[in-house]
């Protein structure tokens, strides 16, 4: 991580993943990126929980950032400890601030870990383990994404609480104004004493804008419908590339173009 020239910050659902959790088509283009000794970082709105289940199935060793930018997690190099960075507010905290927001829009927002269940279920799929992971929240609180007028209302309340929130494909997200996922990536530049790596990064969503506007190559995965909206204004200006299939098969063409490209980066 100290002498890598280059870091994939990637996404996980939507992005390397399809909507069914499957990353296939991308497994051999993350076995070269291994053997290349580049690092792969997960930087999702998953928890801790849910990223190292993730990374020990699919055999990644790197650092991770989670809860879309609000807490950094790594291990050692005798992979024997853990080490934490957090960038914002507890998820106490986070949820008072979120029923403050909802009196404010008259809108009752929903967070995830109020949901049965079953009805974490229908919406994301996870088997029940994955929903135990899914909701050890630390650093942020998801919830179900409202009407598009009542999430920029909530927009514009947040800064007079000191948090944002951005829309992912199946929830919304409350989280400190001091974390996001591109301040995620500066912290882990300055804790490795690496600034000059050059940051590749792959997304799919809102959520992922502040990553994709701070990397060096910014690289958005289309859905099987296109592009997400919010992502389409960086697209038409040229900040971002867009990826030419969806997910897993679009992220590993991206990359693969990249590293088969680096002579001339």
């Amino acid at each position: 991580m100290n002498n890598s020239k280059y870091w994939i910050v990637t996404d996980l659902d939507g992005t390397l993943m399809d909507e069914n959790y499957d990353i296939s088509p991308a497994k051999k283009t993350l076995n070269t990126l291994s053997e290349m000794a580049i690092p792969v970082i997960p930087c999702t709105s998953k928890t801790a929980s849910e990223v190292r289940y993730f990374r020990n199935e699919h055999g990644l060793l790197d650092p991770f950032i989670v809860e879309n930018g609000a807490a950094i997690y790594g291990t050692d190099l005798n992979k024997t400890s853990e080490w934490e960075l957090v960038l914002g507010k507890c998820y106490k905290e986070l949820r008072f601030i979120l029923k403050n927001i909802s009196k404010e829009v008259n809108y009752h927002l929903i967070p995830l870990n109020d949901l049965s269940n079953n009805q974490i279920f229908k919406l994301t799929g996870l088997s029940e383990k994955g929903i135990n992971r899914a909701l050890d929240r630390q650093w942020s609180v998801p919830f179900l994404n409202p009407p598009d007028d009542i999430f920029e209302k909530a927009k514009l309340i947040c800064h007079s609480y000191n948090v944002h929130i951005f829309k992912g494909n199946r929830m919304s997200h409350l989280l400190s104004s001091e974390s996001h996922k591109g301040q995620a990536v500066n912290k882990l530049k300055e804790y490795f004493q690496n600034q000059d790596v050059k940051i590749i990064a792959l997304g799919d969503s809102q959520n992922d804008l502040p990553l994709l506007e701070y990397a060096d190559i910014s690289i958005v995965i289309p859905g099987k419908n296109g592009p997400n909206k919010y992502l389409q204004n960086g697209i038409d200006k040229g900040f971002f590339r867009l990826a030419n299939a969806p997910h897993g098969e679009g992220w590993s063409n991206s990359v693969e173009d990249i590293i088969n490209n680096f002579k001339d980066l």
